[in-house]
């Protein structure tokens, strides 16, 4: 079955990048069978357009469907649509054959000032993209208001926004508020401003929640629904041990590296929020099951990243690929609410009841500020209780 793809044979202007092509799909996990698949509709294509008196480089999208349309009208009863050309299609612009063809963006209000308003969040900032993401929706809410312009803004347009937005959205003015700061900071920064109006935002009024961990044992119940006789089963327990016993964040697990492990002295480089990078002690049940993984469960893909898919296109887990194992555990363990970052709660108020200090708790989940720790005080009832005072006029 290996030499499948090596027995089809592909003919006219894409004769020459067949076996490039051949080669990304093995490494990418396909297997023979889907190689040769993908070999054959390769075949197809050049075929098509030798017919057609077309070069590589004249492949559009316009006209990749007038060759699937073709390809349906010849009979054919797969890859019929531009999900089933899309490796090919992928691979060709990664080899620079074609161009891509990129839509004009419309002209959106302040797009100047927003674009280097991105590049600020992400070179001086170093924030994460769903932190940029969020920010820039309150920058461009901001520049869309009838005749503001954000190289002008004043404090009153910041109120009148805010108040306004605020009336609508009160589940995210929290969010909104400290983008709309960030963004007056740099227009400050940048010279549109002589001023910063980020004292100008209105606070927004909330009690934040307290935090929700996992129950007693149910971190147990989770492993447990791993089955370690799967590669999927050793991946997704490496996974839910460092939730569990180090508080990550799910990016941080997507993230790491095979270089960030130091094996000798039984530590792990973690790459958090701002470029921010903690060297933390790895615990040797972590190291184990990491280690498991990678010599019986992980592909043979090239990259860097600890954590893969098992499935072709192989490639690095994302963010929400690993929330997804958290929910299909604890859907196997029966526990319902449980989220990834309930586990990371779950590792501070265990550390807490375990006697650990509040600055202790910051350390290991790097937060940046104490303030930020110091909501886990309130679900220390034991510690809580020993300062409480007695309600007036109950019973002594």
């Amino acid at each position: 079955m290996a030499d499948m793809a090596s027995r089809v044979r592909v003919t006219g202007p894409l004769a020459r990048y067949s076996e490039g092509f051949g080669a990304a799909l093995a490494e990418g996990g396909y297997a023979p069978t889907s190689v040769a698949d993908q070999l054959r509709l390769m075949a197809h294509l050049g075929r098509w357009l030798a017919g057609e008196g077309l070069r590589p480089g004249d492949l559009t999208p316009v006209v990749a469907e007038r060759f699937l349309l073709a390809r349906r009208a010849a009979g054919y009863r797969r890859f019929l649509s531009a999900r089933g050309v899309a490796p090919l299609m992928e691979y060709l612009v990664a080899a620079g054959v074609i161009v891509p063809v990129v839509s004009p963006e419309p002209p959106v209000p302040g797009g100047a000032v927003l674009a280097g308003y991105r590049e600020y969040l992400v070179s001086e900032r170093g924030l994460a993209p769903s932190t940029i993401r969020n920010y820039l929706i309150a920058a461009r809410l901001l520049a869309a208001q009838d005749g503001l312009r954000l190289e002008s803004v004043t404090a009153g347009d910041v109120t009148r926004f805010v108040l306004e937005q605020c009336g609508r959205r009160t589940g995210s003015a929290t969010i909104l508020v400290t983008g709309l700061r960030s963004l007056l900071r740099y227009l400050h920064l940048a010279g549109f401003a002589s001023a910063s109006l980020a004292d100008a935002v209105p606070a927004v009024a909330s009690a934040s929640p307290l935090p929700r961990a996992i129950g007693p044992g149910q971190d147990r119940l989770l492993l447990r629904s791993c089955d370690r006789g799967t590669a999927v089963g050793l991946r997704d327990y490496a996974i839910l041990v460092l939730l569990v016993r180090l508080g990550l964040r799910v990016s941080e697990v997507a993230g790491m590296e095979l270089g960030d492990i130091d094996w000798r002295a039984g530590q792990v480089t973690i790459r958090g929020k701002g470029s921010r990078a903690d060297r933390l002690p790895l615990p040797a049940d972590a190291g184990q099951a990491i280690a498991c993984w990678l010599r019986g469960g992980r592909p043979g893909w090239p990259g860097r990243h600890v954590f893969t898919t098992l499935l072709a296109p192989l490639g690095p887990l994302n963010r929400g690929a690993v929330s997804a194992i958290v929910k299909r555990a604890a859907l196997r363990a029966g526990l319902a609410g449980v989220s990834a970052h309930g586990l990371r709660h779950g590792a501070a108020t265990g550390l807490l009841r375990a006697g650990a200090s509040l600055p202790e708790v910051g350390q290991v989940l790097r937060h940046a500020s104490m303030l930020t720790t110091a909501r886990y005080a309130r679900v220390d009832h034991a510690a809580l209780s020993a300062v409480a005072r007695p309600w007036p006029g109950a019973a002594r």
